[in-house]
């Protein structure tokens, strides 16, 4: 399998996001900052040369790969990112379009938590996946296994991607907690996950089809 370098890339600003709503499998359209936020990391990846693209299936980050790709000279015959919804945020099952603030409160509480940050400091990011899913009233939030399952997916369809030659890069739209949760897996605790990555941000990885490894966060 080829070495390649993966550009992770946070999505624009959503309405969702300005109203702190959870955003996962649902969806709310790019707000004006969420244009800037795409143009500005079009600017930052202008000379890099793609040779594939990924985007998660939301429209959110077809749009923000969409301005990306439109923008890059660098790369030829890449006009669209290939979606798929391996690289969908989290499924917060009937918690989606609900105050972040309050249903994280209702997912700490068992344990005397009372916000996202009380359960990564005192858990984990997976952790905080799978007391979601007892909170759900409907159990139909993902968990960390079922989370994994489907990530791990989108990363073995880069593998078998037939075209990518070593050195190759590879951009790749996806969202904030995946985000988060990869630094969890991968970035030997070198990084801040009370600081997440923000809309428009970089983050790079080393993938070689088995192994992956953190270059940078939140560039």
């Amino acid at each position: 399998m080829a070495k390649l370098t993966l550009y992770l890339i946070r999505h624009g600003q959503t309405y969702f996001n300005i109203y702190n709503k959870l955003q996962g499998w649902s969806n709310s359209p790019l707000t004006k900052q969420g244009y800037n936020d795409a143009n500005l990391a079009a600017n930052k990846v202008a000379n890099v040369a793609f040779a594939a693209a990924y985007s998660s299936d939301t429209t959110r980050a077809q749009e923000t790969a969409a301005v990306i790709l439109d923008k890059n000279q660098a790369s030829t015959g890449l006009q669209v990112a290939q979606s798929t919804p391996f690289l969908r945020e989290q499924f917060y099952g009937s918690f989606e379009g609900d105050n972040m603030d309050e249903v994280w409160a209702k997912v700490g509480a068992p344990a005397g938590l009372k916000n996202f940050k009380e359960i990564v400091d005192t858990f984990s990011i997976n952790k905080a996946k799978d007391m979601m899913k007892v909170a759900d009233p409907f159990h139909d939030a993902e968990d960390s296994s079922e989370y994994w399952q489907r990530v791990d997916q989108a990363f073995a369809l880069i593998a078998s991607n037939p075209k990518l030659q070593d050195g190759d890069n590879v951009l790749v739209i996806s969202h904030g907690n995946t985000l988060l949760s990869l630094m969890e897996r991968y970035g030997a605790g070198k990084f801040d996950l009370s600081v997440r990555p923000a809309n428009g941000s970089v983050t790079r990885l080393a993938f070689d089809g088995k192994t992956i490894s953190v270059l940078g966060y939140n560039e």
